[in-house]
C-alpha cells in the first residue's frame, strides 16, 4: 500500500473529497482561501504565536511526549494520564501542520519532525501504536475497545498525518499512519475481529487517509466501522450502548444521543463515507439526525451536550443553561459534521450552524490570549458559585486539563479555519463564512473580501481577476438576516435570508458585489418545552449571542437579579468599544432589578404578571458577546435573561 500522496494532495483542508465523490461543493485548492485581517485573523494570530508554542510545552510537562518515549524504549518509568494521551499529541501535530501550511514556520516544522521521530520510534513492528496501552497494558491489545480509545488515537494520528502532508509537505508522519492503518485493515472487519472503538473518530480519519493515499481498503474499513454500530458490540463487552453511539444502527437513527463528542464524530465520519460511496440512504439518515439535533438538542449558542453525567446530549429540549455541558470538543465535532453536510448538499442551513457554533460555542472555549481554556461552556454562572470540579466554569479558564482533549482541538480548528470560508462547484465560487481575505476559484478567478464582520454587516467582494467565461458568485445570506440587501456592479438585487445570493455573469476585474446584513438587536426566546429557560429572553446581534456579565453591571446588581422587558430590549444601543476585550460591540439597554428581595422565601405565592408600568426600577445594563466572557474578572453571567 502506497504512502505517496495522491487524491487529496491538491487540497490543503481537513476534508477533501475525491474527484468522484458525491458532493455538491468542494473545498478550494491549497492556499486559495486565506483570512488576512479582522476578527478571525486576530484569533488565528493568538493561536499561532501563543497557543501552539505553549501547547508543545504542556505536552512535555503533562507527560504525553514522555509516554511515547517510554514506549519507544528511549526512557524508562510509568506512563502518565488517561489512556488517550497520544491523541493530544496528534491534535497538536495536526494544528502545527495546518499552521505551517498557512505560513511557513521553521520552529514549528522542527517540532513536527522531532515529535514525528518519537512517534515513529514508539510504533510496533506490525504497525500497532498506542503508547499507554503498550506500556501499561503489558502488550495486550484491543481487549476493551469500548474504553481503550486505541482506534480513537489512531484516528487522530491519521488526521495529523494528512495535515502535515498537506500543510508542510512532510511524509514522515504519513509513513507511520499508513503502517498503522494497514495493521487495522489486517486486523478488523468482516471475518476478522468484528469490534468497534467506543469513541468514534477513526471513521472520518480513515476516509481522509483514503483520500490522501488512494488506498481503497481504508474507505472500506471506515464504512464497515460505521455500519457495524448498533448491533450489540459494546453490550458484549458489558457496556451500556447509548453512551458509545452503539444502540441503534446509524442508518436507522432519527436523532443524536449519548456522549455528544462521540456522536458527532461518528456522524461526520458517516458523512464522509456517504460522500465517497454515493450512499444516498446513509446521507438521508444523517440529514434526519442533524435536523433532530438542531430542533431539540442544540443550545442557542450552537453548543451541544446538556448533561455533565457522561458528557451526554440528554433528552429532547433538555437544555438547562447553568448546568450546560456544551463541551468545546463537541462544538468542534458539530462544525466538522455540518461542514461535511454542506459539502454534500450545498444547503446554506449547514453553513448557518457552522457560523453560530464557531462564534458562540467554539470560541468561548479559549481566552483572548489564546492560552487558557474552557472545557465546559455553561450559559449561566450564579453568584457565589463554587468550582467543585476541574472543568467547572467557576474556575475560570484553565491553562490545561488532566483530560486535555479541548486545548489542542481548538488549536487545530483555528489553524485550519481558512478551509471553512469558501468552496467551489461547477457553477462557480461560494462564500460561506465572512472574513477579510482572498479567495481563488477555478480558471484564474480571484476575489478580495473586505469586511468588519461580525461588528459590521457589510461584506464587500471585489473581483480582482475575472477568470474565463461566465460563472456564479454565491454569498450566504444567514437565516437571521431579514432585510438583507445587496448591490451588484451598482445595481440593487434581492438577498433572501436562509439562502445564497447568486450572481452569474462574465466578470471583469474591479467588479464589486456588496452584501449588507442588518445587525439589529434580536431578542429571542426558546421553545416553551425548554423548561429551564421558559419565560426568559436571549439577545443576538448578527451571528453573535450576547450575555450579561458581572463586570458590566451597576454596583449592587448581580446578574442573577437582572430582569428585562422585550419592548425595551429592542431599544438596545450598540456601541463598538475598541478599548474593551480587544474590541467588541456592546449592547446597552434598560433592564429591571428583580422585584423579590433576595432574602425572601424560596417558594412563595404566585402573582399575576405585572403591566410594564408597574415593573421594578429601571437600570441601564450592558451586554457583551458571550464568547468574550471571563476574560476580565470572573463573576456571575447570564445568557438567558428572565422577563420582568
Amino acid at each position: 500500500m502506497t504512502t505517496t500522496p495522491t487524491a487529496g494532495a491538491a487540497i490543503n483542508a481537513p476534508a477533501a473529497p475525491t474527484p468522484g465523490a458525491a458532493v455538491a461543493l468542494r473545498p478550494v485548492p491549497t492556499g486559495a482561501a486565506r483570512i488576512t485581517g479582522g476578527f478571525w485573523s486576530a484569533r488565528q494570530a493568538a493561536n499561532r504565536r501563543q497557543a501552539l508554542r505553549t501547547g508543545y510545552e504542556k505536552l512535555e510537562s503533562a507527560g504525553n511526549l514522555r509516554n511515547l518515549r517510554i514506549a519507544a524504549g528511549q526512557e524508562t518509568g510509568e506512563v502518565r494520564g488517561p489512556i488517550f494521551m497520544d491523541s493530544d499529541v496528534y491534535k497538536w501535530l495536526e494544528a502545527a501542520g495546518w499552521e505551517h501550511g498557512r505560513e511557513a514556520d521553521a520552529e514549528l516544522l522542527g517540532w513536527i519532525r522531532e515529535v514525528t521521530a518519537t512517534v515513529a520510534a514508539a510504533q510496533a513492528a506490525d504497525g500497532y501504536l498506542d503508547s499507554v496501552q503498550q506500556v501499561r497494558g503489558g502488550g495486550e491489545r484491543y481487549t476493551d475497545l469500548p474504553w481503550s480509545h486505541e482506534h480513537y488515537c489512531a484516528g487522530h494520528l491519521f488526521q495529523a498525518a494528512v495535515a502535515v502532508v498537506r500543510g508542510a509537505g512532510d511524509t514522515g508522519l504519513l509513513d507511520v499512519a499508513v503502517k498503522l492503518a494497514d495493521h487495522l485493515v489486517a486486523t478488523f472487519g468482516p471475518g476478522k475481529v468484528e469490534d468497534v472503538d467506543g469513541h468514534p473518530v477513526v471513521e472520518m480519519a480513515l476516509v481522509e487517509l483514503y483520500r490522501e493515499t488512494g488506498t481503497r481498503e481504508y474507505l472500506d474499513l471506515a464504512r464497515w466501522f460505521v455500519d457495524a454500530r448498533g448491533h450489540g458490540i459494546t453490550e458484549r463487552h458489558g457496556k451500556q450502548p447509548t453512551y458509545f453511539s452503539d444502540r441503534v444502527p446509524v442508518r436507522e437513527q432519527t436523532t443524536v444521543e449519548g456522549h455528544s463528542v462521540r456522536a458527532v464524530y461518528l456522524t461526520a465520519g458517516a458523512a464522509d463515507v456517504a460522500a465517497e460511496t454515493g450512499d444516498a440512504e446513509l446521507l438521508a439518515a444523517l440529514v434526519r439526525q442533524w435536523e433532530g439535533m438542531v430542533s431539540t438538542k442544540t443550545y442557542v449558542t450552537g453548543g451541544i451536550g446538556a448533561r455533565w453525567d457522561m458528557e451526554q446530549f440528554g433528552d429532547h429540549h433538555e437544555l438547562g443553561p447553568d448546568r450546560a455541558y456544551a463541551e468545546t470538543c463537541a462544538a468542534i465535532g458539530s462544525v466538522q459534521w455540518s461542514w461535511r453536510m454542506l459539502l454534500a448538499t450545498g444547503e446554506s442551513r449547514y453553513a448557518d450552524l457552522v457560523e453560530r457554533t464557531l462564534y458562540n460555542a467554539f470560541l468561548p472555549g479559549v481566552s483572548l490570549r489564546g492560552t487558557e481554556y474552557f472545557y465546559v461552556n455553561a450559559l449561566q454562572l450564579r453568584d457565589g458559585a463554587h468550582p467543585d470540579e476541574e472543568r467547572s466554569v467557576a474556575h475560570g479558564r484553565r491553562p490545561w486539563f488532566d483530560c486535555a482533549c479541548c486545548p489542542p482541538n481548538i488549536m487545530r480548528t483555528l489553524s485550519s479555519l481558512d478551509a471553512y470560508v469558501a468552496t467551489t462547484s461547477a457553477d462557480g465560487v461560494q462564500l460561506h463564512q465572512y472574513a477579510t481575505g482572498t479567495v481563488r476559484g477555478a480558471d484564474g478567478a480571484e476575489l478580495a473580501v473586505t469586511t468588519d464582520y461580525p461588528w459590521d454587516g457589510t461584506v464587500r467582494v471585489e473581483v480582482t481577476a475575472p477568470g474565463t467565461g461566465e460563472w456564479e458568485l454565491a454569498l450566504r445570506v444567514p437565516a437571521w438576516a431579514t432585510g438583507a440587501r445587496a448591490v451588484v456592479a451598482g445595481r440593487p438585487v434581492d438577498a433572501e435570508p436562509g439562502d445564497y445570493l447568486r450572481v452569474r455573469r462574465a466578470w471583469s476585474a474591479g467588479d464589486v458585489v456588496e452584501l449588507v446584513l442588518p445587525l439589529e438587536v434580536r431578542p429571542v426566546e426558546a421553545d416553551p418545552r425548554v423548561d429551564a429557560v421558559r419565560g426568559c429572553v436571549a439577545l443576538e446581534r448578527g451571528p453573535l449571542v450576547y450575555c450579561v456579565e458581572q463586570p458590566d453591571l451597576p454596583e449592587g446588581l448581580v446578574a442573577d437579579d437582572v430582569r428585562v422587558h422585550v419592548a425595551e430590549l429592542r431599544t438596545a444601543r450598540a456601541e463598538h468599544r475598541a478599548d474593551l476585550l480587544e474590541g467588541v460591540t456592546t449592547l446597552t439597554f434598560p433592564a429591571r432589578r428583580a422585584a423579590a428581595a433576595a432574602t425572601g422565601p424560596l417558594y412563595r405565592p404566585a402573582s399575576d404578571d405585572p403591566a410594564p408600568a408597574s415593573l421594578p426600577e429601571v437600570v441601564e445594563v450592558t451586554a457583551v458577546p458571550y464568547y468574550a466572557w471571563a476574560n476580565r474578572e470572573l463573576g456571575p453571567l447570564r445568557v438567558w435573561l428572565p422577563r420582568a
